[in-house]
């Protein structure tokens, strides 16, 4: 007595899973991908036990040589002089009226020179904030 299977085999393959981890990898990268702020410039940060998290469309350095440069949006930052960058920071400003100036000063730059930087943006009522890299754990107020 011969007995027939009723399952028939199909030789298909079902990309249905394979396109769904590929939609998750990519929905990954691009959300990475947003959190990266590379800078072309090395600015040893001050420490800070308060931070925020904002998305500044202009951006100020101060190196440890007071060298001044900014990008807007970005861009590669160009050398500036303080009298350009009240030029560039009211351009800035227009294109942008809601944005934040965030300002990346070496920690070994003179409290001065910041103090300077800041007046600019104040003349000008622009929203500027100081960046620093978080401090550590140990050193954090209880």
């Amino acid at each position: 007595m011969a007995i027939k299977s009723q399952h028939r085999m199909e030789a298909t393959f079902s990309m249905a899973s394979m396109t769904d981890v590929i939609f998750l990898l990519l929905i990954f990268f691009m959300v990475t991908s947003t959190f990266v702020m590379p800078t072309a410039l090395e600015v040893n940060l001050p420490e800070s036990s308060e931070q925020r998290a904002i998305k500044p469309g202009t951006t100020v350095y101060l190196d440890m040589n007071s060298n001044l440069f900014a990008s807007y949006q970005g861009e590669e930052p160009q050398p500036m002089t303080p009298e350009t960058l009240v030029t560039f920071l009211r351009l800035a400003h227009e294109n942008d009226p809601e944005g934040f100036i965030a300002l990346y000063a070496d920690e070994e730059v003179p409290y001065g020179k910041i103090v300077e930087i800041l007046n600019i943006g104040a003349e000008g009522n622009l929203k500027m904030v100081l960046a620093t890299k978080p401090a550590p754990k140990s050193a954090r107020p209880q």
